[in-house]
């Protein structure tokens, strides 16, 4: 199942959450030089898409214009949410845009972007799907599948109605593996039987699994005191038998340092390494950090431009390591928006989040922790 990419590193550079400059644009030479150490270790396949900002025009200057085309992969993704587009022409002008932005000619992968219960209308009313054949017919696109963040039922319906996807991109991290909400092995199981190679996306949780609350560490460290925490989690998800690429969205040389020195000749887990993972599961578990990925996707429609994410990473800091000055501190300056008391409530945000988290209250939680 896993033979649409070839001679390829099962590492997955994904362009999300790219180096920044103090002016929060793209650092384009980090980014360069990140390209050249990933491709120079095997890594062939990258993904961005049509929403992440600065992530395409960052290709084109990193990737597409300094390589031969037929020397990597390149995915990308046609967003019909309401958050990205307001029609159906919008919606399938997407792809222009996108080849402009990276000047890549066309795109190896091409996906139905975070499809939910919500946002699948839209897809079907605007007729994504056969468009994505005409796209495919037309040369512009290799392969068709689509990102999902819902749940495993309809998955299951989505898989039953196109079975000409040919491939799928899940949320899977041993975090989530039985989280009632991502249901990440429910949704795998579900992939693999239905023939379709799974890429993986969010295997360190934006973040989480790779700076985890301390109890977790102790066990990785006790099993492996070398290894990085961000490599327990990328192992355990590439050595699923049907995970064809797993993406890691990394946003220094370091981490893609870290990450290329245990995929490049990558190994599965094995037996004890896979009891280790388990323990730290049942470990995190039993703690109440806030599961946000740092997708952003709730911040654009936001009427009072808070910056969720931001806050929740100070929650969460306070919640694994109980330090609430510190925590206290820097919710005053590191969220660099106004304060969760500002919320008015109107739900868009949660609307728009793939991992369906309650974020009004979550943000009432901050105020109550920071601000009374």
């Amino acid at each position: 199942m896993n033979e649409l990419v070839k001679d390829c590193m099962k590492l997955g550079f994904g362009l999300m959450r790219l180096p920044q400059l103090a002016d929060k644009t793209t650092d384009l030479e980090q980014t360069k030089q990140m390209v050249d150490a990933f491709i120079a270790a095997g890594g062939k396949y990258f993904d961005t898409a049509y929403i992440y900002a600065g992530s395409e025009p960052a290709a084109k200057e990193a990737l597409c214009s300094r390589y031969p085309r037929e020397s990597y992969y390149l995915a990308d993704k046609l967003n019909a949410a309401a958050f990205a587009c307001s029609s159906e022409e919008e919606a399938k002008n997407e792809i222009k845009v996108s080849l402009e932005r990276t000047g890549a000619g066309y795109f190896d992968f091409y996906l139905l972007h975070g499809i939910d219960a919500v946002n699948l209308k839209r897809y079907d009313s605007y007729g994504i799907w056969d468009y994505m054949h005409k796209l495919k017919d037309e040369g512009l696109i290799r392969h068709i599948g689509f990102s999902f963040h819902d749940s495993p039922a309809l998955l299951e319906q989505i898989l039953c109605d196109h079975p000409d996807m040919e491939f799928v991109q899940l949320q899977i991290n041993y975090a989530d593996m039985d989280n009632r909400i991502i249901a990440a092995r429910q949704c795998y199981d579900i992939a693999t039987r239905h023939g379709k190679p799974v890429i993986v996306m969010e295997p360190v949780k934006g973040g989480t699994l790779a700076n985890p609350p301390q109890a977790v560490k102790d066990v990785l460290l006790r099993a492996n005191p070398t290894a990085s925490m961000a490599s327990w989690a990328i192992r355990y998800v590439a050595s699923l038998p049907n995970v064809m690429v797993v993406l890691s969205g990394m946003s220094s040389m370091e981490q893609m340092m870290d990450n290329v020195s245990y995929m490049k000749s990558f190994k599965s887990l094995d037996e004890f390494e896979q009891k280790v993972v388990e323990e730290a599961r049942e470990v995190l578990g039993r703690t109440n950090v806030v599961p946000c990925t740092s997708c952003h996707y709730c911040t654009p429609g936001c009427p009072m431009e808070i910056h969720i994410p931001e806050i929740f990473s100070v929650l969460n800091e306070y919640k694994s390591y109980g330090n609430l000055a510190e925590a206290r501190n820097n919710y005053g300056w590191r969220t660099g928006g106004p304060k969760a008391s500002v919320c008015v409530q109107c739900g868009q945000c949660e609307d728009a989040c793939p991992q369906h988290l309650p974020i009004i209250s979550l943000l009432q939680e901050a105020v109550d922790t920071f601000e009374n």
